[in-house]
């Protein structure tokens, strides 16, 4: 079941003030199962372009565009379909505090529930650090809550800018040039500190952009930072591959991996094979190799249905091979 954030008062959750947030709020299913939300679409209107679409249904940039390529960003005219996709397989691990998975470009929030309640996640886009200034994987906590933070930028940034030609000065205070946005929760880093923070370039939100910090929109950072304990866990992990298996269907889940030098490449089908191993245990699945092949080279982010349970072989795709892995 998902819910709008704004709508969900009557599970005790405060919303920040200066705008409501669009991210998405699922119930975790209660049968353990990973996987949550579903696809949607929407029609375009004349004015629109795929950035606007994603910004207003809590999708970062490369995660619309991936699932629209035959879309034109900045032009997709009126009237055209455009795929909102809203499933997603949670990253494995412990389901508690802040993960953000890399690759995906998205934060997963696991609010400790109350008594009665029925535990939650929230998820939103994100940017991460681009080449040279990766977002550093591990686990560490939110240290400190910063409201309206002031930016002083390291010598390192200052001196990139200044040879792009765009000096920047020791420090921008609060306002809107500041590229830190209203709110920043900081974390501790074996290499120093990082945040997660808003920012003044909404249209940026869900790429590889960042100096090596979590950049979320202004509407979602500003709810996040009212729902998020000083002293939270926080786990930075890097899972381009996702598979789950739930009730005898295995979906696979993939993103664009990055190798040590931060580029992209092409999905190892053999990260698939380790996966299914974990997945299925000692269940027997038909998977359509073709297709889970396929869905890897895509990297789209889309769950992707690629084999069934063997007693339904009968019913799997073209192509399905039995495999124990």
């Amino acid at each position: 079941m998902k819910f709008l954030l704004r709508n969900v008062g009557v599970i005790g959750i405060a919303i920040a003030a200066g705008g409501a947030s669009r991210a998405s709020l699922y119930a975790l299913p209660s049968d353990g199962s990973s996987v949550i939300g579903k696809d949607s679409s929407v029609t375009t209107v004349y004015e629109d372009t795929l950035p606007d679409i994603a910004h207003r249904n809590s999708l970062g940039y490369y995660e619309i565009i991936r699932a629209n390529p035959a879309i034109d960003v900045w032009l997709p005219g009126a009237g055209q379909r455009v795929t909102l996709p809203g499933r997603h397989i949670l990253p494995a691990g412990a389901r508690e505090g802040i993960v953000v998975n890399l690759p995906e470009h998205r934060l997963y929030y696991f609010p400790r529930p109350r008594p009665h309640e029925k535990p939650i996640v929230i998820t939103y886009p994100v940017s991460v650090g681009k080449m040279d200034w990766r977002t550093p994987l591990g686990e560490t906590r939110v240290i400190a809550k910063i409201v309206h933070p002031a930016w002083y930028p390291p010598e390192s940034i200052r001196k990139e800018h200044e040879e792009n030609g765009d000096p920047l000065p020791k420090m921008v205070g609060p306002g809107p040039d500041n590229p830190l946005g209203d709110f920043a929760l900081r974390l501790a880093a074996g290499r120093g500190e990082y945040m997660i923070h808003g920012t003044n370039k909404s249209v940026a939100v869900g790429m590889a952009v960042t100096h090596g910090c979590i950049r979320m929109y202004p509407e979602d950072v500003a709810a996040l930072f009212a729902l998020v304990p000083v002293g939270t866990r926080v786990r930075l992990v890097n899972e381009p591959v996702k598979v789950a298996w739930v009730g005898g269907r295995l979906f696979l889940e993939a993103h664009p991996p990055v190798d040590e030098e931060g580029q992209s490449v092409v999905p190892d089908v053999r990260v698939l094979s380790q996966k299914l191993k974990h997945a299925l245990g000692d269940d027997t699945a038909a998977v359509h190799w073709e297709l889970a092949r396929s869905t890897l080279q895509a990297a789209n982010g889309m769950p992707t249905l690629v084999g069934l349970a063997a007693e339904t072989a009968s019913a799997a795709p073209t192509g399905a091979t039995s495999s124990r892995r």
